[in-house]
């Protein structure tokens, strides 16, 4: 089974241009799964091959992620990982059947997605001293993150080629290497401009060979984990009840851009979404605002 994993790795690499982090979690995915379909066929899990997989095998594994509690998420995760796999498997001809095929998702409870409201993401924007090459970065972070709506793998990859603060664009290259232009505002292009002429050439410290726009301490390109970081500190400094990363920022983003009357249509594409179901989402958030609100003033609600 490996040297197919391996081939459809390479796949997913090459012709897809999925990201790092998007290779290691099929691996990891599907590197679980071989040890279960081998112990359960009771065979090494380097003999285990393609057509050893039942879909009642398959059925055994999905009950057992079930029995471990995992989220339904997670076992939609994995479950897509495989029929992924198996697919590539059918379209190479490698198999003649794929029991995936006749596996659905798990059926998931609709959650609405969490956002801050106008005056927490005021207080959590301006929470950052501007007396300090990391205040100035974490202020033009927090900024540019709330003004864009960009995934934070997208922020940590912006180089400084990608800003035209005269414009007052940024280009994006989003998920399977698509790239996007969007508009940002004005208070995020004043404070991306007083960060790289004040802020960035301390952080540098005569390094110019970083293109990054954000940097860490050490003048190296911020990390993701280094950008939660980031927020998790300036949420403790604004006082904010809340439990915030960077996706809850973009939730924000969309959130608040169809509370003031943004064509559905635009904020996808500004959010790169591949499809509208994905945006929709964000309808329902507004209207479930609005529910509150009436229910909260309205005498007769």
């Amino acid at each position: 089974m490996y040297p197919y994993v391996d081939r459809f790795l390479d796949y997913l690499q090459l012709e897809k241009n999925v990201s790092v982090h998007t290779l290691e979690s099929y691996q990891r995915d599907l590197f679980q799964g071989i040890d279960f379909f081998s112990h359960s066929l009771r065979k090494k899990d380097f003999e285990l091959q393609p057509g050893d997989i039942s879909y009642q095998l398959i059925r055994a594994y999905l009950a057992k992620l079930h029995r471990e509690k995992l989220a339904r998420s997670s076992i939609n995760r994995k479950l897509a990982g495989w029929r992924s796999f198996y697919k590539y498997l059918s379209r190479e001809e490698l198999i003649k059947d794929n029991p995936f095929s006749r596996i659905s998702y798990l059926r998931l409870e609709k959650r609405l997605p969490s956002f801050l409201f106008e005056d927490e993401c005021k207080a959590l924007v301006e929470a950052p001293s501007r007396n300090s090459p990391l205040g100035l970065r974490d202020r033009a972070l927090l900024e540019t993150l709330y003004a864009s709506g960009m995934r934070v793998s997208e922020l940590v990859n912006l180089n400084l080629s990608d800003l035209d603060l005269a414009s007052r664009y940024l280009k994006l290259m989003g998920k399977g290497n698509k790239e996007r232009i969007i508009p940002i505002g004005f208070p995020a292009a004043d404070s991306l401009r007083i960060y790289l002429e004040d802020g960035r050439p301390r952080l540098a410290g005569g390094l110019d060979s970083e293109q990054a726009v954000f940097l860490n301490r050490t003048g190296k390109r911020l990390t993701t984990r280094g950008i939660r970081g980031i927020i998790n500190k300036q949420v403790y400094k604004s006082r904010l009840n809340r439990h915030v990363n960077p996706h809850l920022l973009r939730h924000t983003y969309a959130t608040h851009m169809l509370d003031k009357g943004a064509d559905i249509r635009t904020v996808q594409e500004l959010l790169g979404h591949k499809r509208l179901s994905t945006t929709q989402v964000y309808t329902h958030v507004t209207q479930e605002k609005l529910k509150k609100v009436y229910q909260q003033f309205h005498p007769r609600a």
